[in-house]
């Protein structure tokens, strides 16, 4: 018997003892003058959790211990066995609504210890294979090393080079692109928002803000075509050209360099990630505006304030908290995104602050490292985990600062 015919016998099961034990404590109580302790619905429902709980909570454990027919068989039957059990019980005085909460809440906690216990699984799992990895190479060459080349020779029919495993150069070209990220995001983010929350029309803001919500959702695969196609090509023109025109003069030097930039570079793939993370700020700083009480507005106002002066000194402070945080999930974004960075920014691992050179990311090489036929006993593959787990303390970092400034300023103007 499949799953879905198990899962569809179990929901018709839970129907009819719900639809059963509404009508078992209206027949109980008709003619009573006190009625019953809940509603008909709540008898319904303990009926019906009682006959699908038990047969799911075995349906999961055959899952997980791959179970047969015999863990079906046994889940129909305690499905039956609640369902009787259930009926048997209901009557006025049953305190129905109270069972059922306890029901939700069970529920409710079963899902928040899951997705700790998910939480807990993958920083389990990132420590166990760093681990292993900073066990082949030392945790200080790794994290201040200068040097990435992580081709080794994992078999002994390969021929290899010994590998550096220094990860300086990759968070240097993460931290680059997200600074030119943001440089672009966040100044246009958090004035589009103003403008939509302030001063915009009903009109044009019914418009706007629906279009903007859309743009987040483009996947960022079309942005990297985007970047690779269009951005690129264009900023290599501008700067080939500008080069062209310095070329023997006193920045002879500058031109040289500007001659030899190509369609990848950290500047490209910075800003056709800052065009995409505008929707995110503008969208949550726009909320986060139009959720300071007008009061405060009308007040300023009332004493002179031109609404200017208004946003600068009483909208943008009552609402930092808010935008601190969503400048900080646009930042997380920024640090994870691969598929821009791999198509616009090449993946040559150096250290540079030079926004025209090639560089590469953390993510783009935790997906080249884990990608193809790969040995998870070799420090090539495992350096991944490495990097995952570094990457997950310096995410970690930014947001307990963050959340340092926004509790700091939440008090103050709570």
């Amino acid at each position: 018997m499949s799953l879905w015919v198990v899962l569809l016998a179990l929901c018709a099961l839970s129907a009819g003892s719900f639809w059963f034990g509404r009508r078992r404590i209206v027949a109980a109580v008709a003619g009573r003058p006190r009625g019953a302790h809940s509603l008909p619905g709540y008898y319904g429902a303990y009926a019906a959790l009682w006959t699908a709980g038990p047969a799911l909570i075995l349906l999961i454990a055959a899952g997980a211990l791959g179970g047969g027919p015999a863990w079906t068989a046994l889940a129909l039957a305690s499905s039956l066995a609640g369902a009787g059990y259930a009926l048997s019980r209901i009557r006025p005085q049953l305190r129905a609504r109270s069972r059922v909460e306890r029901w939700v809440a069970g529920l409710l906690s079963a899902c928040a210890a899951a997705a700790v216990l998910t939480t807990i699984g993958i920083v389990a799992s990132l420590v166990f294979e760093s681990w292993r990895f900073f066990q082949a190479v030392p945790p200080l060459e790794f994290l201040f090393g200068t040097r990435w080349n992580p081709q080794i020779a994992m078999r002994a029919d390969q021929f290899a080079q010994a590998g550096a495993f220094g990860a300086v150069p990759l968070f240097v070209g993460t931290f680059l692109i997200m600074l030119i990220a943001m440089a672009v995001a966040a100044p246009i983010g958090l004035m589009s928002a103003i403008y939509l929350s302030e001063y915009a029309g009903p009109g044009l803001r019914a418009v706007v803000k629906p279009l903007l919500e859309i743009l987040a959702g483009v996947p960022t695969v079309v942005y990297g075509f985007f970047a690779a196609l269009t951005v690129g090509p264009l900023f290599r023109g501008a700067f080939n050209a500008l080069g062209s025109e310095l070329v023997g003069g006193p920045l002879d030097a500058l031109g040289q360099h500007l001659l030899q930039v190509q369609n990848q570079m950290a500047l490209v793939a910075g800003a056709v990630m800052g065009i995409m993370l505008i929707p995110f700020v503008s969208s949550l700083s726009d909320d986060i505006i139009n959720a300071v009480p007008q009061s405060l507005r009308d007040g300023s106002l009332a004493m002179g304030a031109t609404p200017s002066e208004t946003v600068r000194n009483v909208v943008l402070p009552a609402a930092l908290p808010g935008v601190t945080a969503a400048m900080l999930l646009a930042v997380s974004r920024a640090i994870g995104e691969t598929m821009i960075v791999t198509m616009a920014a090449g993946l040559q691992a150096k250290i540079t602050a030079n926004p025209l050179d090639t560089v590469t990311t953390v993510t783009v090489q935790i997906v080249t490292l884990l990608t193809g036929d790969q040995e998870f006993d070799s420090p090539k593959t495992l350096a991944a985990f490495g990097l995952g787990l570094t990457l997950f303390a310096v995410t970690l970092a930014l947001n307990v600062i963050a959340l340092r400034i926004v509790r700091k300023y939440r008090e103050q103007y709570d």
